[in-house]
């Protein structure tokens, strides 16, 4: 008996997830990458291997909703100001690496094997693009990613994935496919995309940034989920329409709430969804791969991959020297980017559907994506005393200054305003979180830019920075801080000192056990310095207001002291000064 309808789901659902969590757990501990372990999960789930799960085209037709959600994210970076400080390394390098490497990778094909022209253009561009998914991690692992030479890296990764969108373009225009040719005109097009992507603006300004201030006024989180993802699909959905890229839509969408309140909201709700959906994306790639193609040509596929290899790391090197960067670092560049990237897959399967490439060739070339992923972490621990250069220490300051801010303050009422505008004032960057609405936007008015969203859930934080933040300032109003909560974000970001301001005595009881760095009870100094001037008034001497302040400090310090140690609020209430000591004011001895 044939299974069907979701029993089939659950079926293969528990399959696929349970291969890619070995397979992807096991890559990872060999130092390979997630994308490598999906991949070939994959294909040994696959109809190719063991055959335990079928219907790949109709499993990547639903997964390709993660690429769209992963150039969602892409515009969500993408802040109007880190584009202009960016905008030499975006366009200059960036742009001379995708055309470089990808004009010199075309040629290569165009010469060594039979495609034409047409065809060899479709997979030499693809393959000049390189690997985010790989690259970044292997940057953060190093401490790189915040120097001037991973500040580089992420600025050419950055114009690949935003090249993606004119790739596709480039293919579409190339096509054979009797279908595609009776589409609109180019210029037709090009009149839809303009139309389009102000239609996105326009609505992104006056109907999903007010959607989202009703969301959070009403404090319904969950909600914030469902209008992301409906936000991401409904600017897809109107590109489809039209007949354009599904990608150019989300990318849009992302653009347009970038300098929003809610971006670090926005891109922890949808990173789970973009991470399953991207990992059952490289799933079904696996299981789509002609292993029987590549088995009859395994020394095509090897020798396609060296040279892919060579050729990107050869121009890269080239590019970096001409813009005057050392040979050791042009070098590393080189190699860090000269692996394939996961969008190939995508731009494989636009030319296939062209009918520019046969399936046959589509999957050989995905397998030389693959191979020459899975080269990158070896050529590196190989090339490491050829390439690598001392990082010194004003090097290690330099980089993005938008992203991942010295400090991190959670609650942008008036106590973290205080300790906010203190730390600015000795130069300190800060990023700024709260959950009020209201306070949000008045805080606009005054020009702080303060995002949206709950600064005790670990993604979010992460979202903001907090693995690379030497501060994190909880300055929330209320109780709303556990023992467990601090034990977490601290596991997580250890580098970061925390801080936190605690509602009355009863929440450092509560806290003794968490690590922290500091513990501040929110009125305390408030109410010392009212006293103070109270007793100035008093007439009583500065001396005696010293002194006054001296007794309270101590008999609070050791009485809270032995409530810490003993659990119990009501611990040493003999120590509370209750009634006058019997001196005049000012002249206790």
């Amino acid at each position: 008996m044939h299974e069907t309808g979701p029993t089939l789901l659950l079926h293969d659902g528990f399959l696929l997830l349970g291969f890619a969590l070995v397979f992807v757990l096991l890559f990872r501990r060999l130092g390979l990458g997630a994308t490598l372990g999906y991949l070939v999960a994959g294909a040994v789930v696959g109809p190719q291997v063991l055959g335990l799960v079928g219907d790949a085209e109709s499993k990547l037709g639903i997964a390709e909703l993660g690429i769209t959600l992963l150039l969602f994210i892409v515009g969500l970076e993408l802040s109007p100001a880190r584009l202009w400080r960016m905008r030499r390394d975006i366009l200059g390098l960036g742009l001379l690496q995708v055309a470089a490497c990808g004009l010199a990778v075309a040629g290569v094909i165009a010469l060594s094997t039979g495609f034409s022209a047409a065809a060899a253009l479709a997979l030499g561009l693809p393959l000049a693009l390189s690997s985010t998914a790989q690259v970044l991690p292997m940057l953060q692992s190093s401490g790189r990613l915040k120097t001037p030479f991973g500040e580089r890296a992420f600025a050419i990764l950055l114009f690949q994935d935003l090249s993606i969108i004119p790739l596709i373009t480039i293919v579409a225009a190339l096509s054979r496919n009797p279908a595609d040719a009776g589409g609109p005109p180019g210029w037709l097009l090009a009149l839809y995309t303009v139309g389009a992507v102000a239609g996105l603006f326009a609505a992104g300004r006056f109907l999903i940034r007010p959607l989202f201030r009703l969301i959070g006024n009403l404090g319904e989180r969950e909600m914030f989920v469902v209008a992301a993802l409906f936000t991401v699909i409904a600017a897809a959905a109107l590109m489809e329409a039209l007949g354009l890229s599904t990608a150019l839509g989300a990318f849009v969408a992302g653009v347009v709430l970038a300098d929003s309140p809610y971006r670090h909201e926005l891109e922890a709700d949808v990173e789970p969804f973009r991470s399953i959906l991207l990992g059952l994306f490289f799933l079904a790639v696996g299981m789509m791969l002609d292993l029987g193609a590549i088995a009859e040509r395994p020394l095509f596929v090897a020798g396609m991959a060296a040279m892919l290899i060579a050729v990107k790391t050869v121009v890269i090197l080239l590019i970096g020297l001409a813009c005057r960067m050392t040979w050791r670092s042009a070098l590393a560049l080189g190699v860090l980017l000269s692996q394939g990237g996961e969008f190939g897959f995508v731009l494989f399967a636009q030319a296939q559907n062209a009918w520019l490439i046969a399936p046959e060739a589509a999957s050989l070339f995905s397998a030389i994506v693959t191979l020459s992923m899975a080269t990158t972490p070896f050529l590196m621990a190989a090339t490491r005393r050829l390439r690598e250069e001392p990082i010194h220490k004003a090097e290690e300051r330099e980089g993005p200054r938008a992203e991942g801010a010295n400090a991190i303050v959670i609650g942008y009422g008036r106590f973290g305003q205080t300790v906010a505008q203190m730390l600015m004032a000795s130069n300190i960057p800060v990023t700024l979180i709260d959950t009020d609405i209201e306070m949000i936007d008045v805080a606009g008015e005054f020009g702080a830019k303060v995002y949206f969203g709950d600064g005790t859930r670990l993604d979010l934080l992460r979202q903001a920075g907090a693995a690379e933040a030497e501060l994190i300032l909880f300055c929330m109003d209320g109780d709303q801080l556990t023992p467990e909560m601090i034990h977490e974000i601290h596991q997580a970001f250890p580098r970061a000192a925390l801080y936190v301001r605690a509602f009355d005595r009863r929440t450092v009881i509560q806290l003794k056990d968490a690590p922290m760095n500091g513990i501040v009870r929110e009125v305390l100094e408030s109410a010392v310095v009212m006293a103070r001037q109270a007793l100035e008034e008093m007439g009583v001497s500065a001396e005696g207001i010293n002194r006054a302040e001296a007794l309270y400090r101590a008999s609070d310090r050791h009485r809270l002291k032995a409530q810490v140690e003993s659990g119990d609020i009501r611990t040493a209430r003999e120590r509370i000064i209750t009634e006058p000591a019997g001196e005049k004011p000012g002249e206790r001895e």
